[in-house]
């Protein structure tokens, strides 16, 4: 038996139906997709650490072959050691760090790796302005040996001892590029990263380093635990006044006695108080 017969229109109106419901229905279909799409944000993956690399002038060098200097390097004016020690490498053990910045002391001098600071005798910023005492002591041992202080009950500050013994001047390392031993660096900084906040600052250096205050009068120059390392001569340095000694007398706050590589970015704050030394002339 057949079922009713529908009419033509009929089977039309019943067709443009079906044919509305599909395409309602993948519309809707293709939206889900698309909201379903934007609500799961893409997969941020961050670039790994770069692997350990040199910063300056390095690309040829044998890191486990560098020359030690010897303490005859370190046994002059600090304020002539002080740009002298930029570019150079300090190791210990499996950590290689390039010295950028450091700074000049007049009784005691001071030095960051890409940056330093020096500080020398009757310098009223020089720790040792009032003489020898056990914390000063080894600033006034013979040049080439390390003199580590605690700054703040918190940082340890490595100085590199410089002129003869009895002078009382020394470098302080203040800022240095990662070379060899970027994981140890890390783990005892607390940073997972490769930028220049690792190592900016005399503090960092001191931790990355692992250096504690039985470090001081440590030699240099004698192979194995703490060293300094012969490297290659910044092409452009740049200098400044010395960080935080604002009791000093305004001589020795003014002092140029702040020296950096120029055009790394491994150098610690206040960087727009360093200067091209052509530009100081004019």
């Amino acid at each position: 038996m057949t079922g009713p017969r529908r009419s033509k229109r009929a089977i039309k109106s019943i067709e443009s139906t079906n044919s509305t419901s599909v395409i309602k229905h993948s519309s809707q279909s293709q939206l889900a997709l698309k909201i379903r799409s934007k609500s799961k944000s893409p997969l941020k993956i961050k670039p790994p650490i770069s692997p350990e690399r040199p910063i300056i002038n390095n690309l040829e060098l044998d890191y486990h072959n560098l020359r030690i200097l010897d303490r005859d390097f370190c046994s002059i004016d600090a304020l002539d050691l002080a740009p002298l020690l930029l570019g150079k490498f300090i190791r210990r053990d499996d950590v290689i760090l390039q010295i950028t910045e450091v700074g000049w002391l007049f009784l005691l001098f001071s030095y960051h790796a890409h940056q330093v600071e020096a500080y020398r005798p009757n310098d009223s910023a020089c720790h040792g302005r009032f003489g020898a005492t056990a914390r000063t002591a080894a600033m006034f041992g013979p040049g080439g040996h390390a003199y580590v202080y605690l700054c703040y009950g918190i940082h340890m500050m490595l100085n590199v001892v410089a002129d003869k013994e009895g002078v009382g001047a020394a470098v302080l390392i203040r800022s240095c590029a990662p070379v060899c031993g970027l994981t140890t660096i890390q783990q005892r900084r607390g940073q997972i990263t490769n930028k220049p906040v690792l190592l900016t600052g005399p503090g960092k250096v001191g931790q990355a380093l692992g250096l504690s205050t039985e470090w001081s009068s440590h030699p240099l120059y004698e192979p194995g635990g703490l060293e300094l390392l012969d490297g290659p001569k910044p092409e452009k340095i740049l200098i400044g006044p010395r960080v935080g000694i604002d009791y000093a007398l305004p001589e020795h706050v003014n002092a140029l006695w702040r020296f950096a590589i120029a055009g790394t970015p491994w150098i610690s704050a206040p960087k727009n108080t360093l200067k091209s030394p052509c530009d100081e002339l004019t």
